[in-house]
């Protein structure tokens, strides 16, 4: 018999759930409780609740109801009435059947009383309504009729809201409940439909039995919640849906039919508990509940565990610190009382609090007094602090705060206890943001006026930290007056002063608007962005800059051309540009001007009324100057007294000046004055050039230029110090010097912000650039000057018309004239269509060709043809279009397919070659012919593919065709796979190729033979490479496979890949079985890939797994592989092999070993393992018996358990078996026609046989229904029984041992001095018990005071709980604001800032160092080589300062060595640009002289040529004379032309008809004698220039040697140029870069100094906080979370320090205030030192600016010399160029 302590969870459970079956037990003894759950008896719910009981349908409620019996059939009263108008009365009322009547009565009325429904009425409900939560147990309902067809029981346990099916019982569940399964259910809370309660027998005392839960089904764990909800019930409903018939009535719808049909019960039995969770072993009646009936289940549970409620369900209300949960089992789960430290009596739970604590306590008390609150009453109320000194349940622990109101946060609130970890001090006042003091009774420094209304105690000094002095956040105290720096005012010193703006930390405090003079309407600026009013189309903060789209122009904007003028005595010179540097004129070229010439300039666009100076420019034609030159301003009206220039007079428009021979212009001596809109007529007039006059004195004038001058400018003449700076920085820099002459010339920076700004001013802001659409490539131009971006050849300041040498303006541009220099007169053409001037004798738009039937541009000769062309090439003089079949450059020779001599008179011409035939038929296969000398035979050279044959009519090898027949012979087409020399190769006349080679095949030989691929065209035919074993067999013959013929892929087999299919594809293997590859099925889970070996089809399997795919356990394991695979534990002494099964484990065993292991002897076999022999033979005999004996075991074990699945009816079979053999006897019967009487009679026979016999059964099985329910209640009757004296023994034990302890201790102890001890002990508790007895019934008693108090002290707590509430989430929300402002302050970025520290680097780490930090001598130390703080940057940009201070002066040194050099090679180049100028004028004569004599002989020549031309004489006499003539070449001496004249005298003689020719040539041969004397004139002219010109070869010689040394000068000085520029780019880069480093050094010390101001507050209020820190621990570490705050950042370890020390209390704060206050200074040094460097790269950049306006004076110097070099050097080519020409 198994012990109590090892029942079953199920049977704990069921214990008290089926405690009603049987006979109710006596509930749990209260003592039953304290050791684990307790339950109450269960009973019968009905008992005591009859009027909770009601029905839906019950008969004669209304009036009397006959009702019939169906069973009553041999009783001769049938029907009955039913009248339950009344309550049922043994005596005077039996025919009353309410519901009332099924409540279990222990009256002596058997059978005589029940409930019935009305007749016909199917759908029926019976509920009983509980007033509390129950446990529900099983239903047995007794009827009285037959048994419902179909019913279903369910429950509610929220009181009827809502409701929950318990089971369905039916005669047909298919029928009447579709959707329900059927059959017994498999778990606990199965829902399913039954039908053994359900049969229409027996026709009365039918019974229904539903237990909650059934015994067949184990339960795991009793106490669940589902297992709590199923048996939870507050309402129980058996809803009755349909009564059985006998069908009568689907047939008879008479009233006297549905009399019989109703539903009729005797008893109805709810069993069940009180529900009380297992805290309660008795239940009593409700409160107000009726008077008690024996045997009642009550419903209010006596709690025990310091529960309460109803069902126990809740906890005390002091005992609220654990949750709420139900006994179970030997837990008790009792409710723990709260602990609110003798401050409380009332508390709740809450979960989160519970959560939050680990699952160990979640009381939160209520109601706390003495000043406390909290959740355990732990905590001091706002405006109190928790005294120290005193412990925690003492009444008068929380003291009141002593802080200011008004200048306290909350109304002074102070800390409520001491929190080092939060910095919290007790009774520590938490002051408003700008108040500071112990009690928080004065404002902090920079705050005035302390007020209760200001929420942040004081006003805040109105004062703008940018705008006031140093140390300008305090402001007085009462006046809050501020202290404005130099530029700044306003009450606040938040305003610039006028014509200032940008209020910022610098020290004037604002910077000047710096307005540009011009471009600005004003110097006034927004303060804010300091953007000023700029005129129209000016941008720019300071109206700097122009838009996109306009200019400012340059000084000589206003230039008139002089070939655009109006000229006397004047002409026009064009000049291209020269291609290599710009070029030194404006416009297209010059005006050439004579002496006494004039040119009028007409201008109408004066842009301002002010003074001009007039510039001329100019190119002089002499070494001598232009002595008299005159301008003469041409007024159209008197000059008006009132108007800007009325102070002009007649003599001021007459102006005079020369113009020097070795400049390129000259500046009027006085300006002139200009009004704006008004036209003037500027005349030059030129007079005398020298003392003397010459009438071929010339010069090319350029163009005039009015120049504004600066000096009547007002920007310049204003008098204040700003126009006199302007005008110093115009005049040092020379800005107008650089308009001077033509062509670009650098300026220097300072004059283009002055350029800009009178540009401004003379145009009220800026000009558009209306660049030409067609010319310019964008509407954009430069913003300097108005140049547009011009297309090629395109010139113009708008690109609107072509350049000099350039025609064709349009879309694209302009195009080269391109005029050949030999053939035409000028490089310039016709602008417009672009013909050039031409030379006599030359031909084209360029004058670049001979005309037509001549060659050899440009000495043009005729062409040579022999009569058979018209036209030659023009350059080499070859015969074009040869007639006649002629070929060759002079047509001298036969066409191909020709034969003979066509030269000019050899009397013979070309004829076709007969091979066979002409080359004009189709039957000509000859490239040429010849004639043999000797025997006069035309030999053909026949073409390839044709035999050299006489006639070339057969085909060669490797050609086929019929050119007899008209055919052509044409390559084999075989693809130069044939021998082309072998005649058989290929068919002759079909051209099939027969002879393949190279593995070819095919009528072309164009593709592989069987067996080979590759590509046949290319020789590149190869064997097929296939594997027979990846190759499908059909394509394979008996020596090899064929494969592809392009690609030489084989035919694999499925799953097989590679050219020759010679391998698996990927993740398949097995090539070698011949049937193609097979998958290697890899486990995905179980191996590393999917791929396996090629061979073996191994997969790569993870550890822990086997076989071939990596589906089973590895080697020599077993198990599940998809669960866990364990190693096989076998004997090796004992095993077959190794592995064992990979299944079940088992290991396999040698013969006469078995065991698990095979570690053990077999069955028959005996001795010790692993030495086994096998058993006497008798053995055997004996094991055949025990066999047997086992095999009937096994079989009656199976019956057992047979019957035990197949449940009671099993033991049944044969009575049901016999059952059912009657009742198809008796359906045979019935099914019979032809009945008898006989059989009639047997067959009420078997009926009524039957019928006895379905009743004993049905008797047995109620019988033996009752009987299992005595059992279960039996057994749960003892198990309770065993239970109870379980815990009975369990107490015993504790008792025994408790008492053998104090036994042993009263052995080994003096058990006297204990009796003592105890009885002293019991007089106290005595004495005690009397004085609290006093203290409680005594008037006025300190319980009843304490009461009264407490009583008061909760009303003045309810009234001040809304106020208080608030005011603490205010400071919480305060709190919260503070933290988070103090966890954002951090040194950190000021570190960072000023010394380049990066990140949280303690001093010993930090190569840049940082506040606090010092170097080995103990100096500070801050920034370093490789930091990029603000003291790194300054040191950085001091010392680029300082270099590019050096390198300036390096610079200068170099510019004045440089400007030596140009000086000297500007005086070289003036010396050989006179000699050059003298041997230009001698060529220039030369060059006439000869052009005359050049002129005359070609007059010459023509006149022989048309004397030869006329009639009379043989054409080709005539051809070869003047061939002869035109060869001839210009005599040197008499002699020669007189040989010459004899010569054609000598020809002319053997002409015909000389007579006629000299008649009609008598005056052509006058004319050629005059002719020849003129020539022997110019011949001796020619050697008389000899002289001449060999002196001007050698004046060349020296003007090359000349321009040698200039050339090398200016490429020296250009070097030294490019050097300067490169040596300023870099020294301006590196301003820049000083610049910059500059500002981001002036605004890292800005920010430096708002720091150090924040610094200097913090510092003085950890000062202020560390005098009162020496109270407790907690203040230091306080302090020391604001100097974290504060210094957070590289000084961390620092703080860690400070925060380590904070438990030396008063000796850390002293030491942490010393630390602030060294940080402090070592901060204001930092500043200090940054302000020093400051005002040291403040006196760099001054000097450096003052050697930059040196560097630009410099460079614009060297500029000009620049230009002038240029000037020259062009000058230099030019006159090279006309010299080579002329030569």
């Amino acid at each position: 018999m198994r012990s109590p302590a090892k029942r079953s969870p199920t049977v704990l459970l069921l214990l008290p759930l089926l405690a009603g079956l049987g006979v109710a037990l006596a509930p749990d003894s209260p003592q039953g409780c304290a050791r684990g759950s307790c339950y109450p008896a269960t009973g019968d719910l009905l008992v005591g609740r009859a009027a909770r009981l009601s029905a839906t349908s019950t008969c004669g409620l209304r009036r009397p109801q006959p009702y019939c019996i169906v069973s009553h059939l041999q009783e001769e009263k049938k029907c009955f009435i039913c009248d339950s108008r009344r309550p049922y009365d043994a005596r005077t009322n039996t025919n009353s059947h309410r519901i009332q009547n099924v409540v279990t009565s222990f009256a002596p009325r058997p059978k005589k009383a029940w409930w019935q429904s009305e007749n016909g009425v199917e759908h029926v409900s019976i509920q009983l309504d509980l007033e509390a939560e129950f446990h529900f147990t099983h239903l047995i309902m007794t009827f009285k009729t037959f048994r419902p067809a179909a019913m279903l029981v369910e429950r509610s346990a929220d009181f009827g809201h809502t409701w929950k099916v318990y089971r369905y019982f039916a005669y047909d569940c298919a029928a009447s409940f579709p959707h329900v399964p059927h059959g017994p259910p498999r778990r606990i809370d199965d829902v399913v439909c039954e039908s053994r309660y359900s049969d229409i027998e027996p026709s009365t005392e039918g019974e229904v039995i539903y237990r909650v839960l059934d015994p067949a089904i184990p339960i795991r764990d009793p106490y669940s919640p589902d297992i709590q909800n199923l048996l939870r019930v507050t309402n129980l409903r058996v809803n009755l849906t349909k009564l059985h018939t006998l069908g009568d009535n689907l047939l008879d719808s008479r009233r006297e039919i549905r009399e019989k049909y109703y539903y009729a019960l005797y008893e109805l039995v709810m069993r069940g508990n009180c529900f009380c969770y297992g805290h309660a072993s008795e239940c009593a009646p409700l409160s107000g509940a009726p008077a008690t009936t024996d045997g009642m289940v009550h419903g209010r549970c006596v709690c025990k565990h310091h529960t309460q409620g109803l069902n126990c369900e809740r906890c005390e209300d002091f005992y609220q610190d654990l949750p709420w949960r139900p006994a179970e089992g030997s837990s008790t789960n009792a409710c723990r009382r709260c602990d609110c430290n003798e401050h409380s009596r009332r508390c709740h739970f809450d979960m989160a609090v519970f959560l939050a604590t680990g699952n160990t306590s979640g009381g939160v008390c209520d109601g706390c007094q003495h000043n406390t609150m909290g959740r355990r009453c732990h905590l001091c109320k706002p405006f109190y602090y928790k005294d120290p000194t005193k412990d925690l349940r003492d009444p008068t622990v929380c003291r009141a705060c002593d802080c200011d109101p008004e200048g306290s946060l909350d109304g002074g609130l102070c800390d409520g206890a001491d929190d080092p970890a939060r910095g919290l001090i007790a009774g520590q006042c938490r002051c408003k943001e700008h108040v500071a003091g112990p009690r928080c009774d004065r404002c902090k420094p920079g705050f005035f006026g302390l007020s209760a209304d200001n929420l942040q105690g004081c006003r805040r000094c109105q004062c703008d930290p940018r705008g006031t002095v140093a140390d300008g956040s305090r402001c007085d105290p009462v006046s809050g007056e501020c202290f404005c720096k130099r530029l700044v005012t306003g009450g606040s010193c938040s305003q610039c002063l006028p014509e200032h703006w940008g209020l910022s930390h610098d020290l004037p405090g604002c910077r000047p608007c710096d307005c540009d003079v011009g471009g600005a309407r004003n110097n006034l600026c927004a303060m804010g962005t300091g953007q000023c009013q700029c005129h129209s189309h000016v941008i720019g903060r300071q109206c700097e800059q122009v838009e996109t789209g306009f200019y400012r122009i340059n000084l000589d904007h206003y230039t008139y051309e002089a070939e655009d003028a109006r000229l006397h005595q004047g002409s026009v010179v064009e000049r291209e540009p020269p291609p290599d540097h710009p070029a030194s004129w404006t416009g297209i070229g010059f005006a050439r001007m004579l002496e006494g010439g004039w040119v009028e300039f007409h201008v109408s666009d004066v842009p301002f009324s002010t003074e001009y100076d007039v510039v001329i420019r100019y190119e002089p034609q002499h070494p001598e100057a232009w002595q008299e030159v005159r301008l003469k301003v041409l007024r159209p009206s008197p000059v008006s007294a009132s108007s800007r220039c009325g102070n002009t007079i007649p003599a001021d428009d007459q102006l005079s000046t020369s113009l020097p021979s070795g400049a390129r212009y000259v500046v009027l001596s006085q300006p002139i004055c200009l009004e704006q809109g008004v036209s003037y007529t500027l005349r030059l007039e030129l007079g005398c050039a020298a003392a003397h006059q010459d009438p071929t004195a010339s010069v090319l004038i350029d163009s005039l230029v009015l120049l504004p001058r600066y000096s009547s400018l007002e920007m310049f003449i204003a008098g204040d110090p700003s126009s006199m700076e302007r005008r110093e920085t115009f005049e040092r820099y020379h800005c107008a010097q650089p308009f001077h002459a033509a062509g670009p010339s650098p300026v220097a920076e300072p004059c283009s912000s002055l350029l800009h700004s009178l540009s401004a001013i003379l145009h009220d802001g800026a000009l558009p650039c209306l660049c030409d659409p067609q010319g310019s490539l964008s509407a954009e131009c430069q913003p300097q000057g108005g140049q547009c971006q011009c297309k090629p050849n395109v010139m113009g300041r708008r690109c609107h018309r072509c350049s000099p040498g350039t025609f064709g303006f349009g879309p694209g541009g302009c195009r080269p004239c391109q005029c050949s220099r030999e053939g035409s007169v000028s490089t310039i053409c016709d602008s417009t269509t672009g013909q050039c001037p031409c030379r006599e004798g030359t031909h084209g738009p360029r004058c670049d060709r001979c005309q037509p039937g001549h060659w050899g541009f440009p000495v043009c000769q005729p062409c040579q043809c022999n009569g058979h062309a018209e036209s030659c090439d023009p350059q080499t003089g070859s015969c074009l279009r040869c007639r006649d079949h002629t070929d060759g450059e002079r047509c001298q020779r036969c066409a191909a397919g020709h034969f003979g001599n066509p030269a000019l008179g050899s009397g013979q011409h070309c004829r076709p070659c007969p091979c066979p035939e002409g080359p004009s038929t189709p039957r000509h296969f000859a490239a040429s012919c010849y004639q043999d000398s000797h025997s006069q035979q035309v030999i053909c050279h026949c073409s390839p593919g044709y035999t050299a044959g006489s006639r070339c009519d057969e085909c060669a090898p490797g050609y086929y065709g019929d050119p007899l027949q008209g055919g052509r012979c044409l390559p084999c087409q075989c693809h130069d796979n044939i021998d082309v020399t072998d005649p058989e190769a290929c068919d002759r006349r079909t051209g099939q190729c027969l002879r393949c080679l190279y593995n070819t095949a095919g009528p072309h030989c164009a593709e592989c033979q069987p067996g080979f691929y590759g590509d046949a065209t290319r020789h590149s035919c190869r064997r097929c490479s296939c594997n027979p074993l990846g190759t499908d067999a059909s394509t394979c013959g008996p020596q090899q496979c064929h494969c592809d013929r392009h690609s030489g892929q084989c035919h694999c087999l499925p799953h097989v890949e590679g050219q020759s299919c010679d391998r698996c594809s990927p993740n398949f293997w097995n090539l070698a079985s011949g049937q193609g590859c097979q998958p290697c099925a890899c486990h995905p889970q179980h191996s590393l890939t999917p791929t396996c070996n090629q061979f073996t089809g191994q997969c790569s399997c993870r550890p822990g797994f086997g076989g071939r795919t990596c589906t089973d356990c590895q080697e020599n394991h077993w198990g599940d592989p998809r669960q866990q695979c364990r190693a096989c534990d076998c004997d090796p002494r004992g095993i077959a092999s190794a592995q064992c099964h990979r299944s079940s484990g088992h290991c396999d065993c040698r013969p006469g070993i078995s065991g698990v292991r095979c570690d053990q002897c077999a069955r028959g076999f005996a001795g010790t393992f692993p030495a086994c022999q096998p058993c006497h033979p008798c053995f055997g005999d004996w094991d055949r018996v025990v066999q047997d004996l086992a095999a009937r075991t096994r079989a009656l074990a199976e019956r057992a358990s047979l019957l035990q699945h197949t449940g009671a009816a099993g033991a049944f079979e044969g009575t049901f078996r016999q059952l059912e053999e009657k009742l198809a006897t008796v359906r045979d019967v019935v099914a019979t026609r032809n009945t008898t009487a006989a059989t009639a009679a047997h067959l009420t026979h078997t009926m009524e046989g039957l019928r006895r016999q379905i009743e004993e059964a049905t008797e047995r099985l109620t019988r033996v229904e009752g009987e299992l329910t005595a059992a279960q209640d039996a057994n749960f009757n003892a198990s309770h029984v065993l239970n109870t004296v379980d815990r009975g023994a369990r107490t015993l034990n504790h008792s025994l041992q408790d008492l053998e302890q104090r036994l042993h201790t009263l052995k080994t102890s003096n058990f006297l001095g204990a009796y003592d001890s105890i009885r002293q002990s019991y007089k106290e508790s005595q004495e005690a018990e009397r004085r609290a007895d006093a203290s409680t019934r005594a008037v006025p008693s300190p319980v009843s005071t304490s009461a009264a108090t407490r009583q008061r002290t909760e009303q003045l707590l309810a009234s001040q709980r809304d106020g208080f509430n608030r005011r603490n989430a205010a400071s919480r929300r305060a709190l919260m604001d503070l933290a988070a402002r103090a966890q954002a302050l951090s040194l950190q970025p000021l570190n960072e800032k000023v010394c380049g520290v990066v990140g949280d680097v303690p001093c010993a780490e930090s190569p840049c160092g940082g506040a606090g930090c010092r170097d080995e001598d103990g100096g500070r130390r801050c920034g370093g080589l490789s930091c990029g703080g603000a003291v790194s940057n300054a040191d950085s940009a001091l010392d680029r300062a300082r270099h590019a201070q050096e390198e300036l002066r390096q610079a200068a040194s170099d510019m004045a060595q440089l400007s030596h050099k140009v000086a000297e090679a500007k005086g070289k180049a003036d010396e050989a640009r006179l000699r050059a100028q003298a041997a230009l004028d001698k060529a220039n004569q030369t060059r006439a002289r000869v052009e005359s004599s050049n002129k005359e002989l070609r007059e010459l020549i023509s006149h022989v040529k048309a004397f030869l031309s006329q009639e009379g004489a043989d054409p080709e006499s005539i051809e070869v004379v003047a061939s002869r003539v035109l060869e001839l070449s210009l005599p040197a001496a008499p002699d020669q032309i007189h040989r010459l004249a004899e010569e054609i005298k000598t020809r002319v003689r053997s002409l015909a008809s000389v007579d006629a020719i000299l008649e009609q040539t008598a005056s052509d041969v006058q004319q050629a004698g005059q002719l020849l004397q003129d020539a022997q004139r110019a011949r001796a002219r020619a050697e008389g220039v000899r002289g001449t010109a060999e002196a001007v070869r050698q004046a060349l010689e020296e003007a090359r040697q000349a321009q040698g040394m200039a050339e090398r000068a200016l490429q020296q000085a250009a070097g030294d140029i490019q050097h300067s520029e490169s040596a300023l780019g870099m020294m301006q880069t590196q301003t820049r870069s000083a610049e910059q480093q500059l500002a981001g050094a002036m605004e890292q010390i800005g920010l430096l100094d708002r720091h150090t101001d924040a610094l200097k507050v913090k510092r003085a209020n950890n000062s202020l906080a560390a005098t009162r820190a020496q109270e407790a621990a907690s203040t230091a570490r306080d302090r020391a979370g604001e100097a974290k705050q504060v210094l957070d950042g590289p000084l961390r370890d620092r703080y860690r320090t400070a925060q380590e020390l904070v438990e030396h209390r008063a000796q850390g704060v002293q030491q942490a205030g010393s630390r602030a206050q060294q940080l402090r200074e070592e901060a204001a040094g930092l500043l200090q030192d940054a302000q020093g460097k400051l005002q040291r790269l403040r006196a760099l950049e001054e000097e450096y600016e003052r050697n930059e306006r040196v560097l630009d004076a410099k460079a614009a110097q060297l500029g000009g010399l620049e230009a002038r070099m240029r000037e020259v050097l062009a000058t230099i080519n030019q006159q090279v160029q006309i010299y080579n020409t002329c030569q």
